[in-house]
């Protein structure tokens, strides 16, 4: 379910060299960490709310950001919040390039943070505290994709 959001130049934005399309699946949640069981934890959180999950590690999540146009990011933050600063530079720059807030990003964490203290605060929509639950995660997710197909 492709959904194609209006760009500078209607999806001929380069950026170092890379073309990208402005084209964006809100059915795809890209998960990203370190840690394989929270991966598949979150994964299953969101399949059973009827999206379609891909999960890859912080170092090569922008190669699944730039292909697959993910709707959401879910970021794992690991014990500091710092797992995912690279993913998030990534993240920054598409977000840049069409002028909006897609893909949505939710940081999970550890640490009790809030949007106010990360120092990529603009580029995450919202924080869910660790240990999550279905219960805690999915309402976000929800709400950051009605806001973003708006």
């Amino acid at each position: 379910m492709p959904h194609s959001r209006p760009g500078p130049d209607a999806g001929e934005g380069t950026n170092g060299g890379l073309a990208f399309d402005d084209s964006v699946n809100f059915s795809l949640v890209l998960v990203v960490g370190k840690s394989q069981i929270n991966c598949v934890v979150v994964s299953k959180i969101v399949e059973r709310a009827g999206l379609k999950a891909v999960s890859e590690m912080p170092d090569t999540a922008h190669q699944a950001l730039n292909k697959l146009k993910p709707g959401v990011v879910i970021l794992d933050g690991g014990a500091d919040n710092r797992d995912c600063d690279a993913a998030l530079l990534h993240i920054a720059e598409r977000r840049r390039a069409f002028a909006g807030n897609v893909p949505c990003v939710i940081l999970l964490s550890t640490r009790g943070a809030t949007l106010e203290s990360l120092s990529h605060g603009r580029t995450v929509d919202a924080v869910v505290a660790k240990p999550f639950t279905p219960e805690s995660l999915q309402p976000v997710v929800d709400r950051l994709l009605r806001q973003a197909r708006r």
